[in-house]
């Protein structure tokens, strides 16, 4: 489950990141669920009304009202960084964030905008994985993050409709799909063969993945209306 969820700075869609944080603190019952603003994503907390635990960041892109966001929030840890650094303000918030005993994060707001934000955001999933913690990037449509061997879908609790696979980096070696439209029985998934494993969907009451090696990239998507 997830406990831990950042804000970035991307573009991002109020409307679906409120209902989701909601529905998460929904599903933990009262348990603590830890917020954090990753520099720019401090305007989505000023914008809904949350308070974020944790603000990390330069500030440097701060406009006025959210410079005086920020001065006003009393009880959030400020963390303030030099915009000279080695890593993006996202990965100095998970880094923050992993110090702080997190193992499910979810990120938003790391997905949309600029294609280099983007794709180093995608990094941090391996980045996380490395570090033995669960990172999860998701906006309205996507919901990305890695999965291990033996990893279940609930039908009746996915995200979106479709399904989809890729090898990140490595072959996948002895993929199997089990309760997928399109089953798969010890395959092996390259890293080129990109369109084969693109758009499966779940057709039992659960699906199950299983691999014997490799890292294993799942995207599941839908279509905005």
């Amino acid at each position: 489950m997830i406990d831990t969820v950042i804000v970035s700075g991307g573009m991002i869609q109020k409307d679906f990141a409120l209902d989701f944080i909601k529905k998460i603190e929904k599903e933990k019952k009262g348990e603590k669920l830890l917020l954090l603003a990753a520099d720019r994503g401090l305007d989505f907390f000023r914008e809904t009304g949350l308070t974020p635990d944790i603000a990390d960041g330069d500030f440097d892109s701060l406009s006025k009202e959210g410079k005086a966001y920020l001065e006003s929030l009393s009880g959030t840890e400020i963390v303030k960084l030099n915009p000279e650094k080695d890593d993006t303000d996202t990965q100095s918030t998970l880094d923050l964030a992993i110090e702080k005993g997190a193992k499910n994060i979810l990120i938003l707001g790391a997905t949309g905008g600029r294609l280099d934000h983007f794709i180093g955001n995608m990094g941090l999933l391996q980045y996380g994985r490395k570090k033995g913690v669960h990172v999860i990037l998701a906006d309205a449509q996507n919901y990305i993050c890695f999965v291990e061997n033996g990893h279940i879908i609930r039908k009746d609790t996915q995200f979106g409709k479709y399904v989809s696979f890729f090898a990140a980096g490595e072959t996948v070696e002895g993929l199997t799909l089990k309760g997928f439209k399109y089953p798969l029985d010890h395959y092996c998934l390259t890293p080129d063969n990109c369109g084969f494993t693109v758009s499966n969907e779940i057709q039992e009451k659960q699906a199950q993945v299983l691999y014997e090696k490799g890292s294993l990239l799942m995207i599941m998507s839908r279509d905005l209306k």
